[in-house]
């Protein structure tokens, strides 16, 4: 699993940071990437990168300011343009549906493929067998969602020299039993994946938060959580601007993930007051509550791997 962000800013682009938009890459696990926002302007940063809109299966919108949602309606219509032919399911607040049914008509745009609009509410938005995503609503000026994104348990390691015993060739049978499967051999013989693979591996959660003040939700969504992905348009010295529009400072994104248990802390939604040389001090600021800090960058991409958060270079 890989993360990498389209848009940082907050409120309005800037020449450093794009408005509001990021990319959870699941290539690995599903084939497929899903975006949480969608900012003005987010298909174009899209070619800047490696992701392929025909590779987008899903869309979670935090909620329906401008700057998280202004770049949908042209994500939507070009995504067929570049092959996307697949469902696509597009999670947010209520009146989604609404914007978006009358922005395609208005404007007279096609979609090719199926598009699968779910107005959320508090609890579970999605789930299958592998994943399990939790929305629960935050404290901004209009109505705002975090999610919680959790990887279910995923299959043992094989223990090689177990199934060998048992009389498994090599071959397919092999990575049937390590994906979980039984198997049965060619005399009959019935081998159970679980006789010759390990515990179960924890998958991954990450939390990501949309725009709010602190609040006991956020910290929930955050529980124990490998990755917390949190706004922080304010620090500490502008703190005083950061209640009456609904949003956090550097301090509250770093409390949050402290109280909630969690690894690891990217801080995003930045200010355009905070210019790139600002990132230092806000990471400072952070540290003091909750070391594990990045301050996130357009572009930047993170890779979780064997527990642990790295940036890729």
């Amino acid at each position: 699993m890989q993360i990498q962000f389209l848009g940082t800013g907050a409120g309005m682009p800037s020449k450093q940071r794009n408005t509001s938009a990021l990319a959870l890459k699941l290539l690995e696990e599903r084939g497929s990437f899903w975006l949480f926002d969608c900012g003005e302007a987010t298909q174009h940063r899209m070619l800047h990168t490696t992701l392929k809109p025909r590779k987008l299966e899903k869309i979670f919108i935090t909620h329906l300011h401008g700057d998280h949602i202004f770049g949908l309606p042209g994500m939507l219509g070009s995504r067929g343009f570049l092959g996307g032919s697949g469902r696509l399911d597009l999670y947010g607040p209520k009146g989604l549906r609404e914007w978006i049914e009358v922005t395609l008509r208005i404007s007279r745009t096609h979609l090719n493929y199926e598009l699968a609009v779910h107005e959320v509410d508090e609890g579970t938005v999605f789930e299958d067998e592998s994943f399990f995503v939790r929305a629960l609503p935050l404290d901004h000026v209009v109505p705002c969602y975090g999610y919680r994104v959790e990887q279910k348990p995923l299959p043992g390691k094989l223990l090689i020299e177990r199934a060998k015993e048992a009389g498994v060739p090599k071959g397919p049978l092999l990575r049937e039993l390590k994906e979980g499967r039984d198997v049965t051999l060619e005399d009959g013989t019935h081998i159970r994946s679980r006789d010759v693979t390990g515990p179960p591996q924890p998958g991954f959660t990450v939390a990501i938060l949309g725009d709010t003040r602190f609040t006991a939700n956020a910290v929930e969504l955050a529980k124990d959580a490998d990755i917390v992905i949190h706004e922080a348009t304010f620090d500490r010295e502008s703190a005083h601007l950061a209640g009456p529009y609904g949003h956090s400072t550097i301090l509250d994104a770093a409390r949050t993930a402290r109280e909630a248990g969690a690894r690891s802390l990217i801080a995003n939604h930045i200010s355009a007051r905070f210019l790139p040389e600002d990132a230092e001090h806000l990471a400072a600021e952070a540290a003091d509550v909750f070391p594990h800090t990045e301050i996130a960058e357009d572009f930047a991409e993170y890779d979780w791997k064997n527990g642990m958060l790295g940036r890729i270079q």
